[in-house]
């Protein structure tokens, strides 16, 4: 066996250890040394100076490496919005670390590329934008048209680029007119803020909608921030919505804010990087009732499609407007009759573009559609069963009922917000459980992301015993 073999396999056992333990639920979700102590821990100064690191060594450094890491596997991993993954996209990592085709050109990666399109077009027809087989390449205006990129924030700014061309074809040679502006619900991810201001509109181009007490778009306003921005002498070219918002997992009311952007021919983009999955779900898909009416939807497969990160889709109800993004290339979105293939380098911000559709493929190849639609059934699920759970014990409360698989919840005798966030803080460091934090409305709640099937009652009874406990020391 050579020697490429020998420490190939050795990783792969030791990463599947790794995995399998931390699936036990036994030991620290998380262990965090000062940055200079487990710089010297890794021995990272003398790997880089002297080499050496085989198949006889790499447990010195994986040993350590892998004690520090987040620990996603684990079921008090309750904390981000980031999938625990599944092994079918490890494994596509490991092929793509191999292959390492960069597929903006489509000589470039040709597997890849192929993947990525019929990945995009299998979501586009869960939105209701793609009829036909998936697999079916021929060129229709008609048809829906997307791309992958490297997270959520890209994909944001793809799409308000797409919504720009359309009000401002010019835009690319000349500028960016001084009097655009994009309404947003306040709860509104802060990708979207940056993008508007990447795009060169300035954050004095963004007018924030109100929102309910649990940050969900209250449409009926609408119409006055709407008219607050013509008063300013701007032109409201997009306007977003959450499915759902980062804090609560509360989606806002797509249809009703599609019924307001149609009625002025105003461009609708749904932010879906979380909840979009539920597209999967033919429980929880109602959720998501009149998404087909926006114009452009992002939907993060590293999220609950149980992806390695990073996998986020920017997807158009119009080919046109995939094209109309980036000016420097007026080809068409399909490939011409001189190549036996197509190029997707023209239509993203990425000149190289890692295959980032294999890995939701090998997700998909795996496990089949219907059951990635189960586990989503499942999370959400369970989500609920935790709110029940949590919401019936005399000393906690919880703001809502979860839509999704995010919930916050408050442990009642510590009212002060820095004592909340004290516990936070405790919980981590004892390492038992991983939890995240969220103001809404001027009050700090603890909040949970429930990403592993493999979360429990137990898991939550558990750690509201350890919450109990961390009160006493902060």
């Amino acid at each position: 066996m050579s020697e490429t073999e020998d420490i190939g396999q050795l990783i792969w056992a030791r990463l599947n250890a790794y995995r399998e333990h931390s699936q036990t639920g036994q030991g620290p979700v998380l262990t965090q040394m000062p940055a200079q102590d487990l710089a010297q821990d890794l021995q990272l100064k003398n790997w880089i100076e002297q080499g050496g690191l085989n198949a006889d060594t790499v447990d010195r450094f994986l040993e350590p490496y892998l004690k520090n890491t987040q620990h996603m596997h684990h079921p008090g991993y309750i904390g981000h919005q980031v999938a625990v993954p599944h092994i079918g996209a490890s494994l596509a990592e490991m092929i793509h670390g191999v292959t390492n085709n960069p597929m903006a050109v489509y000589e470039m990666g040709p597997a890849a590329s192929v993947i990525e399109r019929v990945i995009i077009n299998w979501m586009l027809e869960k939105i209701g934008w793609y009829s036909g087989a998936i697999d079916d390449f021929e060129a229709n205006e008609d048809q829906g048209a997307g791309i992958l990129t490297h997270g959520g924030s890209l994909a944001n700014l793809t799409a308000l680029l797409a919504a720009r061309a359309c009000v401002a074809p010019h835009a690319w040679e000349e500028g960016v007119p001084d009097n655009l502006a994009v309404i947003a619900p306040a709860a509104t991810h802060y990708s979207l803020a940056r993008a508007v201001s990447i795009a060169g509109l300035g954050q004095n181009a963004i007018y924030y909608a109100p929102v309910s007490d649990l940050e969900v778009l209250r449409p009926e306003t609408l119409e006055a921030v709407h008219a607050k921005a013509e008063g300013d002498g701007k032109t409201v070219f997009m306007i977003s919505a959450n499915a759902c918002t980062t804090a609560t997992g509360l989606y806002d009311p797509i249809d009703e804010v599609a019924d307001f952007c149609q009625s002025r021919g105003i461009w609708f983009h749904v932010d879906g990087a979380h909840g979009g999955s539920a597209l999967l779900s033919s429980k929880e898909k109602h959720l998501l009732k009149g998404v087909a009416r926006a114009d452009s939807f992002i939907w993060d497969a590293h999220k609950m499609m149980r992806t390695s990160a990073l996998c986020a889709a920017v997807l158009f109800k119009k080919q046109r407007s995939l094209v109309d993004a980036f000016r420097q290339q007026g080809s068409y979105i399909f490939y011409g009759e001189d190549q036996p293939g197509f190029d997707i380098g023209p239509y993203t911000v990425e000149c190289t573009k890692a295959p980032l559709g294999t890995k939701l493929f090998w997700v998909l190849a795996m496990e089949g559609e219907a059951k990635l639609g189960a586990f989503v059934d499942k999370q959400y699920s369970d989500t609920r069963a935790f709110h029940d759970l949590i919401n019936a014990e005399p000393d906690f409360s919880c703001p809502y009922v979860p839509e999704a698989n995010i919930l916050c919840f408050h442990y009642d005798p510590v009212e002060e917000d820095a004592r909340q966030l004290a516990l936070r803080t405790e919980i981590t460091r004892r390492g038992n459980f991983y939890i995240t934090s969220a103001e809404i409305c001027g009050r700090r709640y603890l909040r949970l992301s429930v990403m592993n099937p493999l979360t429990t009652v137990e898991t939550i009874k558990s750690l509201l015993e350890e919450i109990r406990v961390c009160a006493t020391l902060v």
